[in-house]
């Protein structure tokens, strides 16, 4: 079983305990000094069982300590069958995790609540549900998110109705002890013969009088689907009314369940996701782990109300010095080597596309150049695609091609900006719009990788290239179990 950080596939920057299973980032706060981030957590193997609040806390962003597991399941108790998702809050000298009790007796997930007094080192739960139940006509319950506005606090509850519609419903409390349920805060649209869907961790971030909601859709034939946001107002009190269609959050393949956390003492909003394995589950059962949490990114809302991301500021000081630099062109016939690079990298990019054809970095991860990852600019398409058809020679890794939006592509002699991290099995691909595709992918081989600037066009592509490795400040430690997390339940 491959549970050591030597795993070529285990990510060295992102967050994540060295084994086990994590899925959705739960609770992020910033209290006493520190920004907490808990996460789906299960201690005892790599498979999506036994949910804990795992949770780690840093001071900038960048050094990470593992704190004893937060909320572990009560034999018999209200949360026997997992401690599922929500979100928490710093108010006073404590912390109170709102989050989804689950047995598998019932099929709704109750809200309820733990609070800490000494900086999330040990938890006390509450003696009764918070929210026992949930309101007539509902089929699905849970993942509460709970924040503070106009002197009151209000929360989120990710939910379907049983007209098929996904919903997210809004209670509201002056004390964070009595909730007042004030009816569907937003619900999908109705459409004839559509499948019934689900709305899970939906959250909400305000940017003055425009607001972003965030929906992750759950299907009851398939489980968990994608991300979607859309922006718009409270234009009626307890209702939000789009201005924009839904648009998928992240335009990659693996990624899942964001949590958001407005920054202290600025106007700043940090975002995490969950990005799955694109793998079999055999092959993760192996490894011993399974799921990893995006890098922090920075969410902002734009004049025409698009939400942009870029990668949190402090990330940064990541870097190490600078490994490859190119500036120059590519042809069809004569890939420009641009040189050796890390497992673990921060790259930036402009390129000028060839209009004739498709133009990009390929990221090759094996000696003879059979497994590579391709980030291509289609001018005609008007799009960025990520393209990991030939990613890993092992057929237990899933391929395919994806995309997002770029019409600065179609430009003629436009530089197009890209950003790319890469995690040795993970990969954040940001455009200058601040557009992302986050995907996973497995090189089968463990040597050096080397990129290339190319085009299949019939002229050239301009590039500027420069890329700096990653190196962690700490290398996350397995999550504690002292005390097994907050009991009482």
């Amino acid at each position: 079983m491959s549970t050591s950080p030597a795993d070529p596939h285990l990510p060295a920057v992102h967050l994540r305990p060295p084994r086990n299973w994590i899925n959705d980032p739960n609770g992020l706060v910033f209290h006493d000094g520190h920004y907490h981030v808990f996460f789906q957590y299960n201690p005892h193997g790599p498979q999506h069982a036994n949910m804990h609040w795992g949770h780690y806390r840093s001071p900038d962003l960048l050094t990470w300590e593992p704190l004893p597991v937060a909320l572990a399941p009560t034999p018999g108790g209200y949360d026997a069958d997992g401690c599922f998702s929500g979100n928490a809050i710093s108010t006073g000298d404590r912390m109170v995790a709102f989050y989804s009790a689950h047995r598998n007796d019932r099929w709704w997930q109750p809200v309820t609540t733990a609070e800490s007094h000494d900086n999330g080192h040990t938890w006390a739960k509450r003696p009764d549900l918070l929210i026992p139940e949930p309101p007539a006509g509902t089929t699905m319950y849970r993942d509460p998110y709970v924040w503070r506005q106009n002197e009151r606090w209000r929360m989120l509850v990710g939910s379907a109705l049983d007209d098929g519609r996904a919903a997210a419903l809004l209670y509201e409390s002056e004390d964070l002890e009595h909730w007042t349920y004030r009816g569907p805060f937003r619900t999908s649209d109705t459409a004839a013969g559509a499948d019934p869907i689900g709305w899970e961790c939906p959250q909400y971030a305000t940017f003055g009088d425009r607001n972003a909601l965030i929906l992750s859709d759950w299907t009851p034939q398939g489980g968990p689907s994608h991300t979607t946001v859309v922006t718009g107002r409270e234009k009626k009190e307890g209702c939000f009314e789009a201005d924009t269609a839904p648009v998928p959050l992240d335009h990659g393949p693996d990624f899942y369940a964001p949590a958001l956390l407005k920054a202290p003492g600025e106007d700043r909003w940090l975002m995490w996701g969950w990005a799955w394995e694109a793998r079999d589950d055999a092959w993760a059962h192996e490894a011993g782990w399974a799921g990893v949490l995006t890098l922090p990114r920075e969410v902002s809302l734009t004049a025409d109300g698009t939400v942009a991301q870029r990668p949190a500021r402090e990330l940064l000081a990541l870097r190490g010095p600078r490994v490859l630099h190119g500036t120059g062109h590519a042809t069809r016939t004569d890939p420009a080597e641009l040189g050796q690079i890390g497992h673990t990298f921060d790259l930036t990019a402009a390129l000028t596309p060839d209009t004739t054809g498709t133009s990009g970095l390929r990221l090759i991860t094996s000696a003879d150049g059979s497994e590579y990852l391709d980030i291509i600019l289609d001018p005609t398409a008007g799009r960025l695609v990520v393209d990991r058809t030939h990613a890993s020679t092992d057929a237990r890794a899933r391929g395919g091609v994806y995309a997002a939006p770029c019409p600065a592509a179609a430009h003629p002699n436009t530089p197009v900006e890209l950003r790319v991290i890469v995690d040795r099995s993970i990969a954040e691909v940001y455009l200058a719009n601040e557009q992302v595709l986050t995907l996973r992918f497995y090189p089968s081989t463990d040597g050096p990788w080397q990129l290339q600037a190319r085009t299949t066009g019939s002229q050239r592509s301009e590039f500027t290239v420069a890329a700096w490795n990653l190196t962690a400040h700490d290398t996350p430690q397995e999550a504690q179990l002292a005390g097994r997390g907050a009991q009482g339940a």
